[in-house]
């Protein structure tokens, strides 16, 4: 899911602006290359352009939006060397976090993981592409959650934008969910052995797909 507001807690307007402008990009409604204009984005989301502005810069640092001079931008057209880049970085990060999430899984943690693997199978079987792909991205969090290392975990939430948006390139919604399925298992039971197998071949479907949707990753 895209990140809300809790209940009855208050969320600047940068904030605010930030987030829904997030979840259009990696949703899709808005599309690579689109323009984003201050003044319009201000009256589109009735607020002066002052948290426009910040918002903009927040998602140029997620690495979601391109900066053009003055007062616009545009969302990121990911390349395939971006695709490539991402590729490595998530292979190093994510057998090292499945690993430790089943080596250090809690009952708690496992019921909070059980939890949004059945929203993303649900969201899967329905046909909803944009809950799934959510939830898929939730999955990937809650492993890091499990996973109880303060580092990671900083480490996840300076790339989760950039590794949502690659996750959101899988057109297979089925196949994604059943791939947690069996990596939820692997992490339930504590077979390190078998996550880690689990996991290179999970990547590789994602790097596949992505590569799919914006060209040949160099070196294919």
């Amino acid at each position: 899911m895209g990140a809300m507001a809790q209940p009855g807690t208050f969320e600047p307007e940068s904030e605010r602006v930030t987030r829904v402008l997030r979840d259009e990009i990696l949703d899709g409604v808005r599309a690579p290359g689109s323009k984003l204009v201050e003044r319009d984005l201000a009256a589109d989301l009735g607020v002066s352009r002052v948290p426009v502005r910040d918002a903009l810069r927040a998602l140029v640092a997620e690495g979601l939006v391109t900066p053009r001079p003055r007062t616009w931008a545009v969302v990121r057209e990911f390349t395939a060397s971006d695709v490539a880049d991402l590729t490595e970085v998530r292979s190093a990060f994510e057998v090292l976090t499945f690993r430790l999430a089943a080596q250090r899984r809690t009952a708690d943690g496992l019921s909070r993981l059980r939890a949004v693997l059945d929203a993303e199978l649900g969201a899967a079987r329905t046909g909803d592409a944009v809950a799934a792909h959510r939830a898929a991205a939730d999955f990937h969090e809650a492993v890091t959650a499990l996973a109880a290392n303060e580092l990671l975990g900083e480490l996840e939430r300076t790339l989760r934008s950039r590794m949502r948006w690659l996750l959101g390139q899988h057109d297979d919604l089925i196949g994604v969910a059943r791939e947690h399925e069996e990596l939820f298992g692997a992490i339930e039971g504590g077979d390190v052995a078998r996550v880690e197998e689990l996991v290179v071949a999970h990547l590789e479907s994602g790097r596949a797909a992505a590569a799919g949707r914006v060209g040949a990753v160099p070196g294919d």
